[in-house]
């Protein structure tokens, strides 16, 4: 995210010379397979979406509510968990309203930052604009994505650094809204650091923001508004003792909590292994990563269809709900020698431990990543 950069140095950048093994193939017929099979799963539900958030969020803040007014700490602890993982697929919403179609859900990108954007201080703003550029056949990948650094290519150091900063990004985020964003009002040099560099949930250091135009200019302006006056509210509230600092503090830890899991998980969104070039679809699907069934726990930490992120490369724009079918129909219709196989992993642990792994040795990695058997050929 953005605001980590303020608290952190810029990355190093990728050692040259290093050698990589990354597949180098145009997979046609899974190209062709994922949009024939798929064509009519792109409708998304309403009943699913707002259904689905009103939970999430409701149990999100009840759990917050509770951790912050019970004095007991073992119940304290256990509620500011239940939260942590509510709150994280309740905003996990914001990928989704980057890709959901105008008008295809009316009110529901409103609701969402009424009621998780703005008192998370993360705007969908921060995401639209920036997430598409990943989406991009020629950028992703490059240094002109946002969401996309090496790791797997960089010094063992800054994966540490990549996971703690985000318990910070709370912090960050607050002083964004509450100080930043009136300031930059009176400094247009402020306005056009703030603008560029600390509006947009990114990873890449090197990526500078433009101003936005048109309804997303539109939408910036409420959304900052509304989140700065939040910030500046809750910074009112805790200095004149209406928040009591140890429930301020929870808070706190709650929202640091959803930033590293959110973190966590971004760090097996890829395998994080392209040094810069443009990459074909497949190898940009190659790269990236899917968890599906039967594990339970990828749905915890990469709710709202993340567990799908390779598929969700193929099919940007089909909607979380559909994902899990649609992975279903591929594995089992291609076959074994399909590309599309070779992006199903396992779970978690393996591919943090291969991350690791590949960083620690210079890019280099020795041992294949577990995945998942291919469903038998039906062909």
């Amino acid at each position: 995210m953005t605001m980590i950069q303020t608290l952190v140095p810029p990355l190093m950048p990728v050692p040259a010379g290093i050698a990589k093994s990354r597949p180098h193939r145009n997979d046609n017929s899974m190209l062709r397979a994922a949009a024939e099979l798929t064509r009519d799963l792109n409708a998304p539900s309403a009943r699913i979406y707002w259904a689905d958030l009103i939970v999430s969020a409701a149990i999100g803040y009840a759990a917050l509510a509770i951790a912050m007014l019970v004095a007991a700490w073992p119940l304290a602890l256990v509620a500011g968990v239940v939260a942590i993982f509510a709150l994280f697929r309740a905003g996990s919403f914001i990928h989704e309203l980057t890709h959901i179609k105008q008008g295809a859900l009316p009110g529901f990108k409103r609701f969402w930052n009424l009621a998780v954007g703005i008192p998370l201080l993360v705007p969908s703003f921060l995401y639209e604009g920036v997430h598409n550029l990943h989406h991009a056949k020629i950028r992703y990948g490059t240094v002109e994505d946002p969401e996309y650094l090496p790791l797997a290519l960089m010094k063992p150091w800054t994966l540490p650094v990549f996971v703690i900063a985000a318990a910070l990004a709370p912090v960050a985020l607050l002083v964004r809204f509450a100080v930043l964003t009136p300031l930059s009002m009176l400094v247009p040099r402020l306005r056009a650091l703030v603008v560029g560099r600390y509006s947009g949930l990114q990873i890449n250091p090197a990526f500078r923001r433009k101003p936005a135009e048109g309804d997303l200019a539109r939408q910036w302006r409420w959304q900052e508004a509304a989140a700065s006056g939040w910030a500046i509210t809750l910074v009112a509230l805790v200095g004149t003792g209406m928040i009591p600092p140890r429930a301020f503090l929870i808070s706190i830890a709650v929202a640091s909590g959803v930033m590293l899991l959110n973190q966590v998980r971004t760090l097996v969104a890829h395998l994080w292994e392209n040094e810069g070039e443009p990459m074909t679809v497949t190898e940009q699907y190659l790269d990236s990563v899917n968890v599906p069934p039967p594990g339970f726990l990828a749905a915890l930490w990469a709710p709202v269809g993340l567990r799908y992120h390779a598929l969700h490369h193929l099919l940007p724009g089909l909607p979380y709900h559909a994902l899990g079918q649609a992975h279903r129909r591929l594995h089992g219709a291609l076959s074994d020698d399909s590309a599309y196989h070779a992006a199903n992993y396992r779970g978690l642990a393996p591919l943090v431990a291969r991350l690791a792994v590949s960083s620690w040795n210079g890019g280099l990695r020795s041992e294949p990543i577990p995945r998942t058997a291919p469903a038998p050929s039906r062909r």
